[in-house]
């Protein structure tokens, strides 16, 4: 089979790097990974068939620096690009300097991203269309007596939203007018420090909605299809940490509308290659236009786990101009799957970052269980990045079978060095109200409010798996000399490990 590029450069780093990059290969495409100071070691640079330096740790100097992505791309003669996600995966200015250097920008063309990155041009888009958006301004706002009067217009609760906002930065909730003025200035200053626009603007709040998204392929020639919906409604500070597929709230006549409605958009911002279009839904399940993210996203393994399809395979070929090659009919959907991201943070500590050496660091297996990481045993959390560690899915023919495995799944993780969300996402996916399917994007505050972790055997067993680890003795002080007079046992106290005793929650 002839390969549509002769070299990719992946402009991004961690598991989607490495997820890319393992597709690359099974493509047969050499594959270069860019990396900064921060990640020499990191495990995208050595799957990579080529790495190069490209900055220091911050983000700006390095992975956001569009000269120095480019200066990669010619260094290597890599004659396309893949984004990712995040960093410059939604930057027109970085594909419309591929397009200038005559490098295939695998993902939408920049028209696409500039008009749905803009989310006031968005909104007016969709509305031409007739896709239902929520009641919001006409345009940006700014603090003085016109902002009052169009609250109320609106109505209350609303919320103040960045334009060129995402990842829930330059979001402020409003439940009443005395909180306007403030909400207003503080997203303005948030969204200009965060993506250099401190534009905002109103959107109608509603109420506890579930976050329903739906993923879109399409090609150079006008063909799309969706590849159905997602449920990424369980948020923690308007960040997703479980994503489902298919949503346990819609039926298939829903299903279908939502569907047609997403492509419809698609086609409309003319976002060939891959795009999520991302809606959200009222309990009576009225549903309305959120926005559309230009790339691929984080939670798209649900989405290939049910269809079978590799997603990053098929950006690869839109991207060389290929057609897409089936119809919506052609497009099948089996079984469930529950996504869980596992992030490096301290749930004693309000879920800050914990970064740090990882100090040992083991996946689940088993059938139905995915598991895309970035890390492993000796690799360094960074405060300048994302702490994102993995994103683990588990499939079933339905949904509670697909949840058992994930729970299961998550019991068998260890990670040692570093705190993280493990114990967490445990207790959410055993929640009763996520059991039935009783999900929106106030889950969290309504039933983790007070939530604590617990300690006790599984943690124990984690370090005994750890300590019964051939070689590894040497890595949990970072040092030979340390290992020589560390005792994995000696902070074990009462608890016995042996069969029987040493049950994971």
């Amino acid at each position: 089979m002839k390969k549509p590029f002769q070299k990719v450069l992946v402009a991004n780093r961690g598991e989607i790097a490495v997820r890319i990059i393992r597709t690359l290969r099974e493509l047969g495409i050499p594959s270069v990974a860019v990396y900064s100071t921060a990640d020499a070691d990191a495990l995208h640079v050595r799957l990579a068939d080529e790495a190069l330096w490209i900055g220091t740790p911050h983000p700006l100097k390095s992975y956001l620096d569009i000269d120095a992505v480019i200066g990669a791309c010619r260094t290597s003669g890599a004659d396309a690009l893949h984004p990712g996600y995040g960093f410059l995966a939604e930057n027109p200015d970085l594909a419309e300097r591929c397009e200038t250097e005559g490098i295939a920008f695998i993902g939408p063309p920049a028209s696409a991203i500039r008009l749905m990155g803009d989310k006031i041009a968005s909104r007016k888009a969709m509305t031409r269309i007739g896709v239902p958006v929520l009641p919001g301004s006409a345009g940006a706002v700014s603090p003085g007596p016109a902002l009052l009067e169009e609250a109320e217009g609106i109505g209350y609760p609303l919320i103040v939203k960045a334009a060129a906002g995402g990842g829930g930065r330059g979001m402020r909730l409003v439940r009443e007018a005395t909180e306007i003025l403030e909400a207003v200035e503080a997203a303005r200053h948030e969204a200009a420090k965060a993506f250099g626009d401190d534009t905002v603007f109103l959107e109608r709040q509603l109420d506890d909605p579930r976050h329903v998204e739906v993923q879109v392929l399409g090609d150079r020639h006008g063909a799309f299809v969706h590849l159905f919906e997602r449920e990424c409604s369980i948020q923690r500070r308007n960040q997703k940490i479980v994503e489902e597929t298919p949503s346990p709230f819609l039926d298939d006549a829903l299903r279908e509308e939502m569907g047609l409605t997403a492509v419809r958009a698609a086609r409309a911002a003319k976002s060939s290659n891959a795009s999520t279009v991302e809606f959200l839904m009222d309990a009576s399940g009225r549903y309305s236009f959120l926005e559309m993210n230009t790339r691929i996203q984080v939670e798209h393994p649900v989405t290939e786990m049910t269809t079978g399809m590799d997603l990053v395979a098929e950006q690869i070929r839109l991207a060389a101009g290929e057609p897409l090659g089936l119809d919506q009919a052609d497009v099948a959907r089996r079984g469930h799957a529950v996504e869980c991201r596992i992030y490096a943070e301290d749930p004693e500590k309000a879920f800050q970052p914990s970064p740090g050496r990882l100090l040992f660091w083991k996946e689940p297996a088993g059938p139905g269980v995915r598991v895309d990481a970035g890390v492993e045993t000796g690799s360094e959390v960074h405060l300048d990045y994302d702490p994102i560690l993995a994103k683990l899915a588990a499939w079933g023919p339905d949904r509670e079978t697909a949840r058992r495995r994930a729970v299961r799944a998550l019991r068998e993780f260890v990670a040692l060095g570093v705190d993280t969300n493990v114990s967490f996402l445990i207790d959410v996916l055993e929640h009763e109200a996520f059991r039935k399917g009783q999900t929106h994007t106030g889950f969290l505050p309504s039933y983790f409010r007070e939530w604590s972790p617990r300690r006790g055997p599984r943690f124990l067993a984690a370090l005994a798996t750890a300590a019964g680890t051939e070689g590894n003795a040497g890595r949990w002080q970072g040092s030979t000399e340390a290992s020589r007079t560390f005792d994995p046992w000696r902070d074990l106290g009462r608890w016995e490990l042996g069969r029987g005793r040493s049950r994971l929650p």
